[in-house]
């Protein structure tokens, strides 16, 4: 496995545009980005990411060796971590452009699926579940299924980042901003095709096997 240190950290929670984020930053850095959907093919992941909720991280330049950039939880969790671990990243925030409306899109789709119990046959999903209430519970909030309770703990999420990290190292971003701001701090010049715009509301409810539900 390879040994070499992210350009960019995503310090933004699931459902802030990270899958087109995901795509995004594999055109510009012209490398993978570590996003949730990587645990599906690598399932020996999810114990890893289990045992830095306990306190035993691994090797981060090694086991994130193989990606120049990570988004979304889980690696969102540890942005602090990896932060440290990868001095001259870029750390990009995320959001939506408000509280209400990311927990509009996070509500009816992660929050949604991971409230409906995996098939006990799924060895693969049930463990991934587990790692993943567990890592809402301890670093997030023990009560994201409620309204309230996870917009507090979202606006808490970027108001640490915000006060943490360096304002030359932070890059802040909405779904809707485009190439711009990441082209300009990761120093390429901006592609000429569209920003892409994936995993919707719709899309993810759909590949997620949910009812259908307002796009967003």
């Amino acid at each position: 496995m390879a040994n070499s240190q992210l350009r960019v950290i995503g310090a933004g929670v699931g459902r802030t545009g990270t899958n087109s984020l995901k795509l995004a930053l594999e055109r510009l850095t012209g490398g993978r980005c570590y996003h949730m959907v990587e645990t599906f093919d690598r399932p020996a992941d999810t114990p890893v990411w289990r045992a830095a909720l306990h306190g035993d991280p691994p090797d981060w330049l090694t086991f994130l060796g193989e990606y120049h950039a990570v988004v979304d939880w889980p690696a969102c969790a540890f942005w602090r971590q990896l932060a440290a671990a990868n001095p001259d990243a870029v750390v990009l925030l995320s959001m939506r452009q408000s509280a209400e409306q990311w927990w509009a899109s996070a509500q009816p789709t992660i929050f949604t699926q991971i409230s409906t119990p995996p098939p006990p046959d799924d060895a693969e999903w049930v463990a991934r579940r587990a790692m993943v209430l567990e890592m809402l519970a301890t670093t997030f909030t023990p009560d994201w299924s409620d309204r309230d309770m996870a917009i507090a703990a979202y606006r808490r999420h970027i108001a640490e980042v915000r006060a943490e990290v360096e304002p030359n190292r932070l890059v802040e971003w909405h779904p809707g901003d485009g190439w711009q701001s990441l082209c300009r701090a990761l120093g390429v010049p901006e592609p000429s095709e569209p920003f892409p715009h994936t995993n919707t509301t719709r899309e993810f409810r759909a590949s997620a096997g949910l009812e259908s539900a307002p796009d967003g």
